[in-house]
């Protein structure tokens, strides 16, 4: 019986974890899940020079996520989150591209990497998918 059982084991495929941390990304990846996260209430702060007449940025922000594990993460973090963004935010000077779509799409693509910084500095194995402005208006 002991003989049966050790050459089953024996003919299992090895798998490190590596390769099952992938599986399961990938899983996770397929599985169509998405969850939006508001960052409510929306974000608004002064931008542009200081030398130019004063402008104003309101920006509702939802983030994407594909795990339901992000969501608490976020959540455990969002003083901080919400932290970075106004920074961010509060740092644009160019009111021109502010108002442009690549100007927005850049904004987003760097809210996103600063987000995913916070997450990963707080060792939360989380990250988003995206930065959705929901709502996006520059007053001047």
């Amino acid at each position: 019986m002991m003989i049966f059982l050790l050459l089953s084991l024996l003919s299992w495929p090895a798998v490190s974890q590596d390769e099952e941390t992938t599986e399961e990304e990938v899983v996770q990846e397929d599985s169509g899940f998405t969850d939006y996260i508001s960052m409510d209430p929306a974000f608004v702060t002064h931008v542009g020079s200081a030398d130019n007449k004063p402008a104003y940025l309101k920006a509702a922000v939802s983030l994407r996520s594909r795990s339901a594990s992000t969501r608490p993460a976020v959540e455990a973090h969002m003083p901080r989150l919400r932290h970075e963004l106004v920074m961010l935010f509060g740092e644009q000077t160019d009111i021109e591209r502010l108002t442009s779509i690549d100007g927005q799409q850049s904004l987003r693509e760097e809210a996103k990497q600063r987000i995913n910084a916070v997450l990963e500095e707080q060792q939360t194995g989380e990250s988003i998918a995206g930065v959705l402005f929901t709502e996006f208006v520059v007053q001047r």
